[in-house]
């Protein structure tokens, strides 16, 4: 396929009924970690950061479910925000710091969950006796709660 350099139609986009020029999308830099929201605030609000609190149709999460990986989903959601911000803020000391506090805690939870419940991951069958991946139940397989 040659190209034309008279023919611009790469430059545009779909519209419904109409076609419209590409843009460039621009998001500021966040300017720095603190404040942030305590963890289970965090999970809730969708963000670890306040200054990045914008739900979508002004809708926050309900609490973290009741079920054997609430922990880890809580602890990976504020690793992951952490690593976002470090992303762009790698100089950061106080934020490295509470990464690196996260991470200790994301290694704990998982060892817990691993020894109660079974293995989560691959690298849990390292050293294993046997092939327990596909022992029931699954972590989404908790107890649905009867209403009273």
């Amino acid at each position: 396929m040659s190209c034309n350099q008279s023919d611009k139609s790469y430059k545009l986009g779909s519209l419904p009924g109409a076609r419209a020029p590409l843009a460039l999308s621009y998001v500021p830099m966040q300017d720095s970690a603190a404040p942030a929201y305590e963890p289970s605030e965090a999970l809730e609000r969708g963000t670890l950061f306040p200054g990045l609190d914008l739900p979508f149709m002004n809708v926050v999460n309900e609490n973290v479910p009741d079920v054997p990986t609430a922990e880890l989903m809580a602890i990976d959601f504020v690793t992951d925000e952490l690593e976002l911000y470090l992303d762009t803020h790698a100089a950061d000391r106080e934020a490295f710091q509470l990464y690196q506090s996260f991470l200790a805690l994301k290694e704990e939870a998982h060892r817990r969950y691993a020894e109660a419940y079974g293995p989560i991951c691959q690298r849990d069958q390292l050293g294993s006796d046997a092939y327990t991946w596909l022992r029931d139940p699954w972590p989404w397989d908790y107890p649905v709660r009867e209403e009273r």
